[in-house]
């Protein structure tokens, strides 16, 4: 699997658990080396049991989270009370919550786009310049200490969904993305693009469920294709893939 981990898990609730230890170790390396941390979070379904874990587990509270900088992997352009907005549900109870963690927070900014009458670009291109302004950098890469990513059933990480603009990009980190026809919710998007996984120090990438385990299988073990299965990006030494009996039912 190109030298890639994988570990299947034997439930979803024990991926989330695994990815809560590799999230409280990568941040706590990236403080102790240059003082402070950056996670980008998934949108994805996948991610709300480690939300859950990192509100009311003890191992989160190990990280000093005021020294941890939280972005967003993608976001849908719509109003902030928005049923699909990705910052919210599990995400949101978990990082402004009464007593919540104290990180400094990023998100992508569609409320300013969408207040000030601007589009998805726009946004991109501000989220863009906050990346640069405050991300460390590798070899010309913006560098996050954790990247968390879950796995669309069409094989896309983020929003790079196949043969899209993004799946193509190997200079901008972050991009618009016009409304998918072919998955729902059929709305705008901004995304960071897979350039950025290469300055990833840390990639954990969580695919519960045997309805993705066909697409496990192409991603892992089929010759490299990413612009028509974006998520073998995520295949690098660097992840980490937390699959469970289902997901990983046909490796």
């Amino acid at each position: 699997m190109r030298g890639t981990s994988v570990v299947v898990c034997p439930s979803q609730e024990a991926i989330a658990s695994r990815a809560l230890d590799l999230v409280v170790e990568g941040l706590r390396t990236g403080i102790t080396r240059r003082g402070s941390a950056h996670i980008a979070l998934t949108g994805g379904s996948s991610a709300a049991a480690l939300f859950a874990l990192l509100r009311s587990d003890p191992r989160a509270a190990r990280v000093d989270w005021p020294r941890v900088h939280v972005w967003q992997g993608d976001e849908r352009f719509v109003p902030l009370d928005h049923p699909d907005r990705n910052w919210a549900g599990a995400l949101a109870d978990w990082l402004e919550a009464d007593g919540g963690p104290g990180a400094i927070l990023h998100p992508v900014p569609v409320d300013a786009a969408i207040d000030g009458d601007h589009d998805a670009g726009w946004a991109a291109e501000r989220y863009a310049d906050e990346l640069a302004a405050v991300l460390p950098v590798r070899e010309g890469v913006p560098s996050f200490d954790v990247l968390l990513l879950g796995m669309g059933g069409d094989g896309h990480i983020l929003s790079t969904f196949p043969d899209t603009p993004p799946a193509h990009e190997s200079e901008r980190a972050v991009m618009p993305v016009a409304a998918p026809t072919h998955i729902e919710p059929h709305l705008p998007r901004v995304t960071l693009s897979p350039f950025v996984l290469r300055g990833a120090l840390s990639i954990v990438v969580m695919v519960p469920g045997a309805g993705k385990a066909s697409m496990v299988r192409d991603v892992l073990t089929s010759t490299p294709q990413p612009t028509r299965l974006p998520a073998q990006v995520a295949v690098r030494p660097t992840a980490v893939w937390l699959l469970d009996p289902g997901s990983a039912a046909e490796l």
